[in-house]
């Protein structure tokens, strides 16, 4: 029987002056902490011995369940072995090797297969490394005029400068300067037109042509590139309108500009494929992840860039760097250990395409709480959804972040961004677990004022 302690006990004895959170209202967290204090398959537990089933796993990366052995001991066997190499002009066995795993489920094929990794150690890092190789690749095929890059309205690349140049959430950017040469498409979100969707909405392929109206703008020889994630997650889920994406691949193809995807979120299983990309049947040229790459136990990401895209940087004497571009922890070896162990969970269980059996039954139990109070759109697609609520006259976000604060006072954790919240459970849930969440999240919402 666990005793519980009382959180004003817990709160004096610890200190939570030094650690200054990352989005995070530190005050308001810090007159009333919420703290995690361990983990094991679905659920966290806190200090006062309280479960809480995860449903956002840990941060949109814990696919494959919280406490997974074989990766704590693969982690254990690397740092006894080789606890750190550098990467720049020199290598270690271990990292070739998981380039190689990762190539080997890469989407695509022939020189549009997606099977040349380049290693960072974030989702931002990615992004920032995708859009310069792809400055790179215009340069490197004569096209040096193509330096501008595209983003979309709404859009989370991360927190880099590049990444929140092209990223269009407003309060990540408003602060910053940004870097010069970008812009972006319009957003894809129509509530009029496709609230309740299950999957893809019917309405806003034609969003897709924004890029047309770039390239009328700017003119095609100047722009690099074009990112999107093929599903909006930081933003509150929002999925493509069938349609758009083809749309934007062949347009982006028409004029010489490289597609990136951001699959930060969805790589690794989250929509029922190994990547988005397969899910909606669209190839992008570069790919960005993260997260679920080493199911978040170590900090790493990577791009997965397309054959043709790498070679053209090939080129030259051999003694020539062909990228000048790189960090300490590209590669480590502990993060490539983790890693592998990661992709042996996700092989031997199925988990990167398990989520084809239970979307059908997370998107009925999801779209049930169409009704609910305050409740004005529900989205669902892969094991993700998204719940929208009206918001308070003048306290945009008060409503979702009282639901937040419910939910995990009653054990359960959601994500909530302004007012929507988003759940994204562990793709090792069971129908029982589904049940169970969406059940505490309906009393949250019932409960709200």
């Amino acid at each position: 029987m666990t005793i519980a302690t009382p959180p004003q006990a817990l709160q004096n004895a610890r200190s939570l002056d030094s650690y200054w959170m990352p989005f995070t209202a530190n005050r308001q967290f810090k007159a009333a902490p919420r703290l995690l204090a361990s983990a094991q398959g679905m659920h966290y537990a806190t200090e006062d011995g309280r479960k809480v089933i995860d449903g956002t796993a840990g941060l949109w990366c814990v696919n494959a369940g919280h406490g997974r052995q074989p990766i704590t001991q693969a982690v254990e066997r690397q740092l006894a072995t080789l606890d750190y190499a550098p990467s720049f002009q020199m290598g270690h066995p271990i990292a070739f090797d998981f380039a190689e795993r990762l190539a080997a489920i890469a989407p695509g094929e022939g020189a549009g297969k997606l099977d040349r990794i380049f290693f960072t150690g974030s989702g931002s890092e990615s992004v920032d490394t995708a859009l310069k190789i792809a400055i790179a690749y215009q340069r490197a095929i004569g096209q040096g005029t193509r330096t501008r890059l595209i983003g979309r309205e709404r859009g989370y690349h991360g927190v880099g400068f590049g990444g929140i140049t092209v990223g269009g959430l407003v309060n990540n950017r408003r602060v910053f300067p940004l870097l010069p040469g970008a812009d972006h498409l319009r957003h894809t979100h129509d509530l009029e037109r496709n609230a309740f969707s299950k999957g893809q909405p019917d309405h806003g392929a034609e969003l897709a042509d924004d890029l047309e109206r770039l390239v009328a703008l700017h003119g095609a020889e100047t722009i690099a590139a074009v990112i999107v994630e093929p599903m909006a997650g930081s933003t509150g889920v929002l999925v493509p309108p069938k349609g758009y994406l083809e749309r934007l691949r062949e347009i982006a193809t028409r004029h010489g500009i490289l597609l990136i995807f951001d699959e930060v979120i969805t790589g690794f299983g989250r929509l029922g494929t190994p990547f988005a990309s397969e899910y909606f049947g669209v190839m992008p040229d570069l790919m960005t992840t993260a997260k679920g790459i080493t199911n978040g136990t170590i900090p790493m990401g990577a791009v997965f860039a397309a054959r043709k895209v790498h070679d053209a940087l090939m080129n030259g004497p051999e003694a020539t760097i062909e990228l000048f571009h790189g960090y300490t922890y590209s590669g480590h070896p502990v993060a490539c250990a983790a890693g592998l162990a990661t992709l042996d969970i996700y092989a031997g269980e199925g988990l990167l395409t398990r989520v084809q059996a239970l979307a059908p039954l997370w998107e009925e139990a999801l779209h049930a709480l169409r009704g609910v109070p305050h409740v004005i759109d529900i989205r669902t697609i892969g094991l993700v959804a998204g719940i929208e609520l009206a918001s308070r006259p003048g306290a945009v976000g008060a409503r979702a972040y009282e639901a937040f604060v419910d939910c995990f006072e009653k054990g359960l954790l959601i994500r909530v961004t302004g007012d929507v919240i988003a759940l994204s459970p562990p793709l090792i849930c069971e129908p029982s677990q589904i049940e169970e969440m969406v059940s505490l999240l309906r009393g949250a919402l019932e409960r709200l004022a």
